[in-house]
């Protein structure tokens, strides 16, 4: 008989899509390395999952508002009918295909997190050093299956070895939206500069740390959710903006309450750097309001559909730099990442885990126990969430 495992599944029908929500618990078959009949399993490893982190795209495709495309169209192309979510995590490595140890010095009984982009190798990208925007990448919990499972199948490539005692489990799991983070912040340089982050969710609150890291002047939170907000400022931003609800022509346009306090704040100049980690519309264009001439926007937040700038020569005539990040660089933004975490000075591990994760009181959520109520109340809650899959 086949072992099965408990897992999260999204397996909804195209036509039903936008009609429902929420991930279902299933019974699924344990993953398994077959080298004979999978030559890919010769590189392969088993993780027993540990913890696994709930990302904003997990939210997304939650609430079904992201990665519609991609996640159907790798399902018919697998011809199958649901797909397990999830994909940030750190496990223990349970099984390794025969060549693992010896290409990736991977083996059994290692802690590891790891990288969602299972990149191709091959391609124009890959074979340049920018895996990050490899043209053929899967992307686990997506385009392929995921993490929010007892076991998972990965290419041990992508694996990151990890060690406890720098970096506490919990926080290890969280490697992969922190690289968010690293990537977002290292694209452009804020040392000395003024720095709106929109957006306060997981990404934008790992943001404000690094942003104070990285040594930006001046760090300015703004989002709508007034705890978050609070929480950007315990985090170390200098500034906070709650943006009220208000009465616009089109739901796309700027916020200009906002964007007038911005313009307070850096003197009637803008800031040097916008990042948008929201996703919405009328995000993008508060960033583009909100910077400077000649500065700097990055984009990160995504939502399905299409976007509307309005007066678009003038992002043009104020000579903005746009910047697109997807994913992380594998591996630099990594060993960045460790670094930072492991260092017990700086208070940015202590921060993630005692002010954003409330020390493991309420964001972190039994595997178990899961059910679409628990789910809903815990997200209205709290910015990020982990599963604890072995209870």
């Amino acid at each position: 008989m086949t072992k099965t495992i408990q897992a999260l599944t999204i397996d909804t029908a195209k036509n039903e899509w936008h009609g429902q929500k929420g991930f279902f618990k299933r019974e699924v078959s344990m993953p398994v390395l077959d080298e004979l009949n999978n030559k890919k399993d010769v590189v392969s490893v088993i993780v027993k999952v540990l913890y696994a982190g709930v990302c904003g795209s997990d939210r997304g495709m939650w609430h079904r508002q992201a990665f519609t495309d991609m996640f159907h169209n790798s399902l018919e192309k697998e011809e199958k009918k649901l797909r397990i979510v999830g994909h940030e995590f750190v496990g223990e490595v349970v099984e390794a295909g025969s060549l693992v140890e010896s290409l990736y010095g991977v083996k059994a009984g290692d802690k590891v997190s790891g990288d969602s982009h299972i990149t191709c190798g091959k391609c124009f990208q890959c074979r340049m050093g920018e895996q990050e925007v490899c043209q053929d990448q899967s992307i686990m919990g997506i385009s392929i299956d995921g993490v929010f499972a007892e076991y998972v199948k990965i290419p041990a490539k992508n694996l990151w070895v990890v060690d406890f005692d720098r970096v506490r489990p919990e926080v290890c799991a969280m490697y992969d939206p922190f690289g968010n983070a690293v990537q977002s912040l290292t694209r452009v340089d804020v040392r000395g500069a003024r720095v709106a982050i929109f957006g306060c969710g997981q990404i934008g609150l790992f943001s404000v740390l690094l942003a104070r890291q990285f040594g930006a002047a001046k760090v300015i939170a703004i989002d709508i959710n007034e705890d978050n907000v609070k929480m950007a400022l315990e985090l170390g931003a200098h500034e906070g903006i709650v943006i009220k609800p208000a009465q616009k022509e089109h739901p796309y346009d700027y916020d200009k309450e906002a964007i007038n306090e911005i313009m307070k704040l850096t003197y009637g100049k803008g800031v040097d750097v916008s990042m948008e980690m929201a996703g919405f519309n009328s995000s993008v264009n508060n960033c583009l309001e909100a910077t400077r001439f000649g500065g700097q926007v990055i984009l990160f937040g995504i939502k399905d559909g299409d976007f509307m700038i309005p007066k678009f020569s003038k992002m043009v005539m104020k000579g903005i730099t746009l910047h697109n990040i997807i994913g992380r660089q594998i591996f630099k933004t990594w060993q960045i990442a460790q670094r930072v975490l492991s260092d017990k000075t700086n208070g940015v591990q202590d921060k993630m885990w005692n002010t954003i994760m409330r020390g493991g009181d309420g964001p972190v959520i039994n595997f178990s126990e899961f059910s679409h109520e628990i789910m809903e109340e815990k997200m209205k809650k709290y910015p990020k969430l982990i599963f604890d899959m072995q209870k």
